[in-house]
């Protein structure tokens, strides 16, 4: 798939990003893909160029350009338990530094800059995230009722912001949960918000996960979870993009 290296201009400065789309002609549908914690890399190139070989023109920003460009810390080539800690010790006040103030005023800026792209057709996007970018995907969803038409996030934190916090989506929306990632109860309470927000939705827990599982570069991965986040994501983008070349999915009651 081609790729571009980017620079999107947002109110904190400039943010830098890449882009994979398909090598036939557009315009395509627009998807914004939120990386992990652990940032753009090469596991995020090889998803987002899986994704683009459907028919998308994938943006992935570096929302920690704050920082630095990308890679915003020195990673293992793959990141098992033994590195763990000190990768996160790094990365931590990052985390923390990214409030969701910041978090929405890159997402104005994200969206904006993927639509006003030539390759990217008009109408609604999708926006996807894994980790802490599955919750600033579904805060953008939020943000940008109308504008965005499908959200999917994959063990991330997606109730952090409380559940009335998902009450102004408009988007159709599939979480993909790992089993260590929250109680029957809490995962009860969110399908509950979702409920109540009147969405079309499926938040499921992925068996026998942790978190992490669809990350190929470290000790979490999971093959067979990484496939049905594939069996979940491309069906939703059928659904409510227009445009993808993926075979339409069956609908998950």
């Amino acid at each position: 798939m081609p790729t571009r290296m980017l620079q999107i201009p947002t109110a904190d400065g400039q943010a830098d990003a890449f882009a994979a789309f398909p090598g036939s002609e557009g315009p395509h549908p627009g998807v914004l893909m939120y990386p992990d914690g652990f940032g753009i890399r090469p596991v995020l190139r090889e998803m987002a160029g899986e994704l683009a070989g459907h028919g998308y023109y994938v943006l992935v920003p570096n929302f920690f350009y704050r920082h630095g460009p990308a890679p915003v810390i020195e990673l293992p080539e793959h990141i098992g338990e033994e590195e763990r800690p000190a990768v996160f010790e790094r990365l931590m006040p990052m985390i923390e530094a990214h409030t969701a103030e910041r978090a929405l005023r890159d997402a104005d800026a994200f969206l904006a800059f993927l639509t006003a792209q030539a390759e990217v057709g008009a109408g609604p996007v999708a926006v996807t995230g894994y980790c802490i970018g599955g919750l600033l995907a579904t805060r953008t969803a939020v943000a940008h009722p109308g504008q965005v038409a499908a959200l999917a996030a994959f063990h991330a934190p997606v109730g952090a912001d409380g559940p009335d916090s998902l009450s102004g989506l408009t988007a159709e929306v599939h979480f993909g949960h790992a089993e260590g990632d929250l109680t029957p109860e809490a995962l009860g309470e969110l399908n509950q918000a979702l409920d109540a927000a009147g969405v079309r939705h499926t938040s499921e827990i992925y068996p026998g996960t942790v978190h992490g599982f669809t990350m190929a570069d470290t000790d979490a991965f999971d093959s067979a979870a990484l496939q049905l986040h594939w069996d979940r994501l491309l069906p939703l983008l059928d659904r409510t993009l227009a445009g993808g070349l993926s075979e339409p999915g069956p609908v998950v009651p």
